[in-house]
């Protein structure tokens, strides 16, 4: 896996939230992935937890875009981190920091970490 395809995997998670469908994005997080969602202050453990956050956030017409990117490979462990930012359909904005850790399950990348917080400076 290169680090292109690594990126790529947030435009298949961006995408996801683009359907609407929160069961869409939560397929994309293994069983056991854990959740610290930007707007909920609620730790996610499962997908029912997970699925349960996107039907709110989705609810806001998200769409992000990755500001700076930093991947590194070890081995069927890749970690995406560095500053996305989200515009809501209400046109507010969002930056924040994210960490996405994927494990590579046969065929296919499990987020199985995904840390986002707001920027704490204004």
């Amino acid at each position: 896996m290169s680090e292109k395809e690594i990126l790529s995997l947030f435009d298949q998670w961006n995408a996801a939230l683009q359907t609407g469908e929160p069961k869409k994005v939560t397929e994309l997080y293994d069983h056991n992935a854990i959740l610290l969602p930007t707007v909920s202050n609620k730790v996610r453990h499962n997908h029912e937890e997970i699925e349960d956050y996107f039907v709110h956030f989705l609810a806001k017409g998200p769409q992000g875009e990755i500001d700076e990117a930093n991947i590194r490979i070890f081995g069927d462990l890749a970690i995406n981190s560095g500053v996305y930012t989200f515009t809501f359909k209400d046109g507010s904005v969002v930056q924040a920091r994210y960490t996405y850790v994927y494990q590579s399950k046969g065929q296919e990348w499990k987020i199985i970490e995904h840390h986002s917080s707001a920027m704490p400076e204004s």
